[in-house]
């Protein structure tokens, strides 16, 4: 990634007066959801901004690449599922000793988390009951260790191919457990199932 984002680049015009992770997330949430009606993307910022709408991975990318204009190291954290469900990534930032998450999710659940958490694991663990299926299985079974866009090969930042690589690179890069071996789940509750069904962008 280049140290700097030229200030002329439609990056940076389009993301340079992001200058908190408030603003960054009020970006992401009025940006629509990206369906994929095309077929699978992994769109780079440029291309997630040029097509006005983004999924958890392309907004992740676009969080971090705002953060880094502003002095923040561009980290993903990826939460890892069972094979039913689908993986969610974040991008942390923090406030002082402690860790936040901006987050694109067209769910009620899986959103922002506040920089008031002491660790990673711990921001981490603040998804865990958020994350199950709609028979109510929880699904979340790890998490990445903060993953560093600034040491990746891939130009995550204006590529016009799909960034396939990067995905690869950012699940097979070292995870942590969340659930001892053998260890039993509950079910959500039916209440939380439910909640769980509300959408901010219609398909």
């Amino acid at each position: 990634m280049p140290k700097r984002i030229p200030p002329t680049s439609a990056i940076s015009k389009q993301l340079g007066k992001l200058n908190t992770p408030d603003k960054i997330q009020n970006f992401l949430n009025k940006t629509p959801f990206n369906f994929e009606r095309g077929g699978e993307t992994y769109r780079s910022v440029e291309q997630s901004l040029k097509a006005g709408r983004a999924h958890c991975f392309e907004g992740a990318l676009i969080a971090a690449a705002a953060l880094s204009m502003h002095g923040h190291k561009p980290l993903l954290l990826d939460l890892r599922t069972i094979n039913k469900d689908a993986d969610h990534v974040v991008v942390l930032f923090k406030r002082g000793k402690y860790w936040g998450a901006l987050s694109k999710t067209n769910h009620a659940v899986l959103r922002y988390r506040e920089p008031v958490y002491k660790s990673v694991r711990e921001l981490a663990m603040s998804y865990f009951h958020e994350y199950f299926l709609e028979d109510g299985t929880k699904t979340m079974r790890k998490f990445s260790k903060p993953f560093d866009l600034s040491k990746t090969k891939f130009d995550w930042l204006h590529s016009k191919g799909d960034l396939d690589g990067l995905v690869d690179e950012l699940d097979h890069s070292p995870h942590e457990d969340v659930l001892p071996r053998g260890h039993k789940l509950r079910k959500a509750e039916k209440i939380e199932i439910k909640s769980g069904l509300l959408v901010e962008w219609k398909r």
